[in-house]
């Protein structure tokens, strides 16, 4: 206490005195008049339903202002490969359990520090036996992605925290400074009140106490929902770095792959595209009408020759082009039971596509097969986690051979059927599903036959076109894979350039600056 009147200017305090006297008077008189006039508890019951009142506002405030910066979380992005997952569980971690206590705000270099946890956390998911994974991370990449963390973060606070846009780093730590002192004389006129009314002076603590615990409360929300925040945004760009989805060339360009270009060259029908097209890989046994779905989905042959069925030998890339539909190459292929099929070519042929047809026909109940080859498919996808598997669908041809032989009164109607025929061909699309282990939403019945087309054109489309926006997703990370493995040696190419260029006009720099 000593040390803190020590410090105080007698003269300031004698000024403070002389504006806070007026108004002390006044309220020392109007507890005079209360008590007088009887009505002093009354008072007393007002100020305590006020200030209850006025506490419970600022609790459902702050309540309210919390649920809406847990609107503003970053959440992890639904197109990841499956080895983010891990990587994103820790950042969750991460920002949890970080407290604003050890993180101040007026000390500037919670940003570097924190970031470079967030750093740490998600560089050693991808390189568990390193011993310092961060310094996998080259400097451009690093600066990538404070670039978009910060962006994104500053778009967040002046969306969501009033006058962001106003107060400068400067004023916040005026405003420190300024609390400091202000808490030192308070400090004094808490002591004076204690001195000249203990009652009154016991009510404004109690008071005093429910309010600052109301507002420190908001203010330690605050500060946690900025540091979650800014750990998670750095966690984000830092795994979608990692995981080939953002390259250092930020546009999102999907132009031609050299494989797309080959099959491109391979199809005739086309010479070139300004984008890289869809590719749909046509897959099932031999015989089951893979060849004739390509006719079908065709509508009009783009390809010069028709696709003769069942001689497939190898891969064999078809220009589709159907309304609604974005360019695309569709591949028939060889059956997965027949001696051409090559099990190493095939996988990778999936790899490289956007959208899996399936080929299953519905009177051949020898499936074994088939889910030999798709098991066989889905490990093969297991063990690239980096990628993305691309949709699968199942297309039941030969529904017209179901029983009754001679009953083809098409259409039909699987949620309610009406007859034998529809009822068997509901059966066979959920055996399949079962057979195949795929969901029964991702299994179409159709009939390719020549004059008996049926449910091509409007059930098998629709499915197609409803996962139109997951393939293209699949293209554009495809193409960022692609893209990520030529502009490393693109990139030296140019810095190569640069530094011959450099090093051939250095003696000439040097020259003129002798000179001068």
């Amino acid at each position: 206490m000593r040390t803190l009147f020590g410090k105080i200017d007698p003269l300031r305090l004698f000024a403070l005195i002389l504006l806070i006297l007026p108004g002390l008077v006044l309220f020392l008189f109007g507890i005079l008049w209360l008590w007088q006039s009887g009505n002093l508890l009354y008072w007393l019951m007002v100020m305590l339903i006020c200030g209850g009142l006025g506490y419970g506002l600022q609790q459902w405030s702050l309540w309210r202002e919390r649920k809406l910066l847990d609107e503003v979380v970053t959440e992890p992005n639904p197109d990841w490969p499956p080895s983010a997952d891990v990587a994103w569980q820790q950042v969750k971690v991460l920002a949890d359990e970080t407290d604003p206590k050890d993180w101040p705000l007026e000390d500037g270099s919670w940003l570097l520090a924190l970031g470079q946890r967030a750093l740490e956390t998600v560089s050693h998911c991808y390189h568990p036996n390193v011993e310092k994974p961060v310094l996998e991370l080259t400097v451009p990449h690093a600066l990538l992605i404070i670039e978009h963390a910060s962006r994104d973060l500053r778009n967040d606070i002046s969306d969501n925290i009033p006058f962001s846009d106003r107060l400068t780093i400067g004023d916040l730590i005026r405003i420190q400074r300024w609390k400091t002192k202000a808490e030192r004389a308070f400090d004094v006129y808490r002591a004076g009140r204690v001195i000249i009314n203990p009652l009154d002076a016991l009510t404004s603590e109690i008071w005093r106490h429910l309010r600052e615990s109301s507002f420190g409360l908001a203010r330690s929300e605050l500060h946690r929902w900025l540091l979650r925040a800014y750990i998670r945004k750095i966690g984000y760009y830092a795994i979608d770095l990692y995981s080939g989805r953002r390259p250092l060339e930020t546009d999102e360009t999907v132009s031609c792959t050299p494989e797309s270009s080959a099959d491109i060259n391979q199809a005739e029908e086309i010479t070139s595209l300004p984008d890289e097209p869809l590719r749909i890989l046509v897959l099932g046994r031999t015989n089951a009408g893979k060849s004739s779905l390509i006719n079908a989905l065709f509508g009009k042959l783009a390809a010069k020759s028709q696709v003769t069925p069942d001689t497939t030998q190898a891969l064999i890339p078809f220009s589709l082009l159907r309304e609604g539909l974005t360019q695309a190459l569709i591949f028939d292929s060889p059956g997965c039971d027949s001696v051409q099929f090559n099990q190493k070519k095939i996988q990778q042929a999936a790899l490289n596509a956007d959208l899996i047809l399936w080929v299953c026909a519905v009177n051949r109940p020898d499936r074994q097969s088939e889910r030999q080859s798709l098991d066989a498919l889905r490990t093969f996808f297991s063990t690239h986690i980096d990628r993305r598997p691309p949709p699968l669908l199942v297309v039941a041809s030969h529904i017209d051979q179901l029983r009754p032989l001679r009953s083809w009164q098409p259409p039909y109607d699987l949620i309610n059927p009406l007859d034998d025929k529809a009822r068997n061909i509901r059966t066979a699309v959920q055996t399949i599903a079962a057979d195949l282990a795929v969901p029964i939403d991702q299994v179409i019945p159709v009939c390719l036959s020549e004059g008996n087309l049926y449910n091509v054109d409007d059930a098998l489309w629709s499915t197609i076109l409803h996962y139109q926006d997951e393939a293209l997703k699949i293209r554009l990370y495809r193409c960022l894979d692609a893209k990520k493995q030529t502009e490393n040696w693109e990139r030296l190419r140019r810095q190569l350039i640069n530094t011959g260029r450099f090093l051939w006009q250095l003696p000439d720099t040097l020259e003129k600056r002798a000179d001068n």
